[in-house]
């Protein structure tokens, strides 16, 4: 347990957050104890999501490296899950080929933005351009279901009464 809480704790280093070691020493007298509850888990991933979102307006930069890279590693489990050459061909199937095309441009859009540029408002709507691009990439993997958020999209925002 030591060691994934040292684990952690460099990742939290590493992203730039802080290392609250007050909260680690309360966390590990109370499972010491054995009063470790499911409000004091739910308050701790409460906080930590809290800090995560922090991040993302706070340094877009960091958050923006780590998203996109995340995106990366899905990519490959879900290649290493059912063969690249299977994974490949479906991203590359004409139903979804646009929105491979748009799921992979954003991500080299959001890592140039975040390592080369440097800016933060333009990492942070690479950020927002690569999330949405990854909702229409998953989106097409289920049958109709770009059709219906299209659909639902241009139901609620159309202006004619």
């Amino acid at each position: 347990m030591d060691k994934m809480n040292q684990a952690l704790e460099k990742m939290k280093m590493l992203v730039g957050m802080e290392v609250e070691e007050e909260e680690e020493r309360q966390a590990a007298s109370l499972e010491a104890n054995g009063s470790f509850s499911f409000m004091d888990d739910f308050n701790r991933s409460c906080t930590l999501s809290t800090k995560q979102s922090m991040l993302v307006f706070f340094n877009p930069v960091k958050f923006g490296i780590t998203f996109t890279f995340g995106n990366l590693l899905s990519l490959g489990s879900t290649a290493f899950l059912i063969g690249p050459k299977r994974q490949v061909t479906m991203m590359l199937d004409p139903v979804r080929i646009y929105a491979t095309a748009i799921y992979l441009a954003s991500i080299i859009i959001a890592l140039f933005c975040a390592l080369y540029v440097h800016n933060k408002l333009l990492t942070l709507l690479a950020i927002i351009l690569e999330f949405g691009a990854l909702i229409w990439y998953s989106l097409s993997y289920i049958p109709f279901a770009r059709s219906m958020v299209s659909k639902v999209m241009v139901s609620c925002f159309d202006t004619d009464f």
